[in-house]
């Protein structure tokens, strides 16, 4: 499966049966999930082939980690009278059944073929500086390291912790604001103990709403960026 993995990648499986009988195959894979096989099962009639599309959903690539998904194609000469395949796969014989087993494998297209494929699928007379500006950024986009790239992820994740901690802080200020109003309402007195309570705890609320609005700049400003 070639990358980039940003889209639905599609292989083709041929298969063909050089017999003289009919052949009932199904296709099976240790990551259902991850692909969608077409058809993924079926009869093949003597002498004659038959195209299977396995597509790939896409995916975070990640070139550290080895792939372990894998493809078994099992067939079986088809009985005479087909009414059920469910049927004639359950009572198969282990030594009626032949397995092709198939691993998956991913290919990374380097920066050298991006930039070959791109200039090879503009005609020469229409090249000019604007046309040339246009797609060289998109290599560097899809290259961006996967380390900087779960760095970047990890960063909005504190932010976003921090962002659900402070507003956990202005809520628990706020009550305490609404408090002190109440106290000081109802203290008669008017005491100056009770009225710069209140005050600091409305003075607090538009600095801790400062801090907020700066993290949410820097958290969309990250978020551009990327």
């Amino acid at each position: 499966f070639p990358g980039p993995f940003t889209d639905v990648v599609t292989t083709n499986l041929k298969l063909r049966n050089p017999s003289d009988r009919k052949v009932c195959f199904k296709v099976k894979t240790t990551a259902p999930r991850r692909y969608c096989v077409r058809p993924n099962s079926g009869i093949i009639d003597p002498g004659s082939s038959v195209i299977v599309s396995v597509m790939l959903q896409p995916f975070d690539y990640d070139p550290n980690e080895k792939s372990k998904h894998k493809f078994m194609v099992q067939t079986t000469y088809a009985p005479p009278n087909i009414s059920d395949m469910e049927v004639v796969w359950k009572e198969a014989k282990p030594d009626e059944l032949m397995d092709s087993k198939l691993r998956c494998v991913f290919e990374m297209p380097n920066e050298n073929d991006k930039l070959n494929d791109i200039d090879a699928s503009k005609p020469a007379p229409v090249l000019n500086a604007s046309k040339q500006d246009g797609p060289m950024p998109k290599p560097h986009s899809v290259s961006l390291n996967d380390t900087e790239t779960r760095k970047l992820v990890e960063e909005c994740k504190r932010l976003q912790a921090e962002i659900m901690k402070l507003t956990d802080e202005n809520r628990h200020l706020r009550d305490e604001g609404l408090r002190l109003r109440k106290v000081a309402h109802s203290d008669k007195s008017g005491s100056p103990t009770a009225l710069a309570l209140r005050d600091n705890g409305s003075n607090s609320l538009p600095s801790l709403l400062v801090v907020i609005a700066a993290i949410f700049m820097g958290f969309f400003l990250g978020k551009f960026i990327l």
